[in-house]
């Protein structure tokens, strides 16, 4: 997701390193067999090690090593403050719409930093300390991560239990060089459950435009856009849909009539 932690340098898929697609596909299907991820071309292992998404904590930082928005600002020293908050948010977007148990460090909804440090554990409170006083300066992105823990814990489709319905995520193909996109099936149907989600990652630094073909089979189907993790505008499926640069789409797709909305207003 960020890149190697051996190499201060290293982009992940966050951070623009598109290469690394095929190791985001395997850990959003939480270290299983797929047969759309081709292990020849993942990180650190050549076949699937998992037997169950129990087995896999899903994570983009912990304490070792440089955390996450340090590990940017160092990977991507010419990028913008705006443009790294971005690929932040795509990083922990990603980590919370993977399959597995997710994890995350303690500070990193609100930019947390170690200030460059990479091996703090005898560097005190000084470097150690959550500063909460970011939560404050930084409270869009700890709303946005806590909309995305709401919608995990909320919708079934986040928090497979069977290895044979994370094989049937559907990952579309003939896409633009790093970009992502997967469609999958609620396992329940229990009140306030989507019926499909559809979850786009864009690691390219521009815009990209995905052709209609791909999203052909929801033309007519009730999408709406998921924002801090609510229901929000609905989409219309036609054309070409456009990808902000590192955006973490989600969609979903519901049925109205459960939900009691009528022309994409709820009643």
């Amino acid at each position: 997701i960020k890149g190697s932690v051996f190499d201060i340098k290293d982009r992940g898929f966050a951070t623009g390193k598109i290469a690394n697609t095929e190791s985001i596909k395997f850990g959003i299907v939480a270290s299983l067999p797929h047969p759309q991820v081709n292990m020849s071309k993942v990180n650190y292992s050549k076949e699937p090690y998992a037997s169950g998404p129990a087995n896999v904590i899903t994570y983009a930082e912990c304490h070792d090593n440089n955390i996450l928005w340090d590990k940017i600002a160092l990977s991507v020293p010419d990028a913008s403050e705006e443009e790294r908050k971005k690929m932040h948010e795509l990083a922990l977007t990603i980590v919370l719409t993977s399959q597995g148990i997710p994890f995350l460090h303690a500070g990193s909804e609100f930019l947390r930093s170690k200030f460059g440090e990479e091996n703090s554990y005898n560097k005190g409170d000084s470097v150690n300390a959550i500063r909460w006083g970011l939560k404050t300066k930084n409270i869009a992105m700890h709303q946005k991560v806590a909309g995305l823990i709401k919608m995990r814990k909320e919708q079934a489709m986040f928090r497979m239990t069977i290895s044979r319905s994370i094989a049937d995520i559907k990952f579309a193909k003939n896409l633009p060089d790093g970009v992502i996109m997967y469609d999958m099936a609620n396992p329940s149907h229990a009140e306030g459950q989507w019926l499909m989600g559809i979850v786009i990652f864009n690691g390219n630094k521009e815009a990209v435009n995905i052709s209609t073909k791909e999203l052909s089979k929801w033309v007519g189907s009730s999408l709406y856009k998921v924002s801090m993790g609510k229901l929000d505008q609905k989409v219309k499926v036609e054309n070409e849909f456009r990808i902000a640069p590192y955006e973490g789409l989600i969609l979903a797709e519901i049925s109205e009539r459960r939900y009691g909305i009528l022309g994409g207003v709820k009643e």
